[in-house]
């Protein structure tokens, strides 16, 4: 199963990305674990710049901006 976190304050980005990320494994017939992470401190251990992020399988795919459906989809199944 794939693990799909989403590092933010909670912010309407942080909630579309999710949002947008939930679709593209709904969409691909993925089973993912989702876990929004909002404590500062676990952020920064990932080393990103800015948030929202999403990181799949604990590598960071992407770093403030919300990418497209497609790409999220294209990031879960390689």
């Amino acid at each position: 199963m794939l693990k799909i976190k989403i590092l933010g304050s909670g912010c309407a980005n942080c909630k579309k990305l999710e949002a947008v990320a939930r679709d593209a494994a709904t969409t691909a017939g993925l089973q993912a674990d989702f876990e929004k992470i909002t404590d500062m401190n676990a952020i920064m251990a990932y080393d990103i710049l800015s948030t929202p992020a999403l990181v799949i399988n604990d590598k960071v795919v992407a770093s403030g901006r919300i990418p497209t459906k497609a790409e999220i989809q294209q990031w879960l199944t390689s």
